[in-house]
């Protein structure tokens, strides 16, 4: 499907008319998971894809807000499903786009802020004040106030925090009751900086108890590391005695906010198993293994994880979704990266293409590491990219296969976007372009700066109508 494609017209694509003639080549080991309405962009016309290289500059962003809506669909069937009272929240953090959060507002869900930057593209969006979910241990005075006067719902990291709160309120909401989650530190996390230990929690829930009339005390709040149904799990029954205890000092929680950690399928499972059974230090530059990496190939996407955890016992006699059901319970989640599931990808031009001593190959493109994040935390994007030739069809001249590394545009010797070494079945030249699939999530702009003067990279939105026609805006 991949080699040689057709190159028809793709319909509107901002001011691309004429796309040129290229052909695009899929990678061999780790096949990025495409969804279809991205894979017939990209095999409809490779040659656009320069265009647009060419028109915005490269590293180049492309958005597909739609995908964020798919996501949240399939996210509202399987808690329908269950019966279950709940209240999603598009993580802001997950990454820069505007497109994603104007998309999270209008397919009517939440936002979760942790600055007052954050909150203000929400407020920008359309999102409205008590839509927002505020979390993060490092709330500043001036996003406090903003919240207050919101208001927005408080996740409250610390017994300071909620000091913090009660003083400023007094001044700033004097008539209003703030709303507030405490944010639980579950016993598997206890040396996290984040959230609080039962002591702290029960402190905390007594001075609500004592101040009813200032503040509405909505429920608890965690968040874990890691994709574990059963952790979340252990960390509700964690704090069935809590609710108990809040039950008998008059308050009433209304909302467990489970946080993230839905996890996303970047690859097939079993090719993804297989990578990491026989790779040794002979597949990196550096001859080092990373000791970690994202689980790029899940057995399970959100949404059979979500169905997992509402069916899991809870209770003796109750399923997690029961025991929510039986409470009256709304079920929060804040899913960033798995809400931004294919609602990016990320455009390399190469630049130049080196022979090294060793007998591989460097490809430089224009972008670094800080595009590409992955291995700034000694750690690899494991999505192989697509390759888009700039010469149509099968060049005789054009050597291959060969075997290389990522390298970026910068000074720095780790400057790199990959560390392994990929194969590709023909020499990528300059003019060529390197595809990234599915990096919205925490990955196509996390650490991009303008090292050495380059500009920010751009980000456009790609939206497609229900004839399949394709339009380009800028995402600014």
């Amino acid at each position: 499907m991949w080699n040689d494609l057709q190159r028809s017209g793709i319909g509107n694509i901002g001011h691309v008319n004429h796309p040129r003639s290229a052909s695009a080549h899929a990678p061999a080991l780790l096949k990025p998971i495409l969804d279809e309405a991205i894979r017939g962009f990209i095999e409809a016309s490779p040659g656009s894809l320069i265009e647009l290289a060419d028109q915005y500059g490269s590293p180049l962003n492309i958005v597909l807000p739609q995908m964020l809506n798919q996501n949240v669909q399939a996210f509202r069937r399987v808690l329908q499903a269950h019966r279950v009272r709940h209240a999603i929240y598009y993580g802001a953090k997950v990454n820069k786009s505007q497109a994603l959060v104007r998309a999270a507002v209008e397919c009517g869900i939440g936002v979760d802020v942790s600055s007052l930057h954050e909150m203000r593209d929400a407020l920008r969006a359309g999102a409205k004040m008590p839509d927002l979910c505020a979390t993060g241990p490092a709330k500043t005075s001036e996003f406090h106030a903003e919240l207050l006067a919101g208001p927005a719902l408080i996740s409250v990291d610390s017994a300071e925090e909620l000091s913090d709160l009660i003083e400023s309120s007094a001044t700033i909401a004097p008539s209003s009751r703030p709303r507030l989650l405490l944010r639980y530190r579950p016993d598997a996390s206890e040396a996290s900086r984040f959230g609080m230990g039962k002591e702290d929690m029960l402190s905390c829930l007594q001075q609500l108890a004592r101040m009813k009339d200032r503040f509405t005390f909505e429920g608890f709040h965690f968040h874990l590391s890691g994709y574990a149904v059963e952790t979340r799990v252990q960390a509700l029954h964690e704090l069935l005695p809590l609710m108990e205890t809040a039950s008998g000092l008059g308050l009433r929680p209304r909302i467990i906010d489970i946080g993230g950690g839905m996890p996303v399928r970047y690859v097939d499972s079993d090719d993804y198993d297989a990578f990491l059974q026989y790779q040794c230090k002979e597949h990196y530059r550096n001859a080092k293994v990373p000791e970690s990496f994202y689980p790029y190939g899940n057995r399970l996407d959100a949404s059979a994880w979500l169905d997992g955890l509402l069916a899991s016992p809870c209770t003796a006699t109750q399923s997690v979704a029961a025991w929510l059901n039986d409470n009256d319970l709304i079920l929060a989640l804040e899913p960033g990266r798995s809400l931004a599931d294919q609602a990016a990808i990320s455009v390399f031009r190469i630049t130049r293409v080196k022979q090294l001593a060793g007998g591989g190959h460097a490809i430089f493109v224009e972008g670094s590491s800080f595009s590409a994040c992955e291995t700034w935390f000694n750690s690899e994007f494991l999505v192989d990219p697509i390759l888009i030739s700039a010469a149509e069809g099968n060049d005789a001249t054009q050597a291959g296969p060969v075997q290389a590394y990522i390298a970026g545009h910068s000074c720095l010797d780790d400057d790199v976007i990959t560390n392994r070494l990929l194969a590709f079945e023909r020499e990528p030249r300059a003019g060529d372009l390197l595809i990234y699939a599915n990096t919205a999530g925490y990955q196509m702009d996390l650490l991009e700066n303008e090292f050495h003067r380059h500009p920010m990279p751009r980000r456009i939105v790609l939206t497609i109508d229900a004839a399949g026609r394709q339009h380009i805006s800028p995402d600014d």
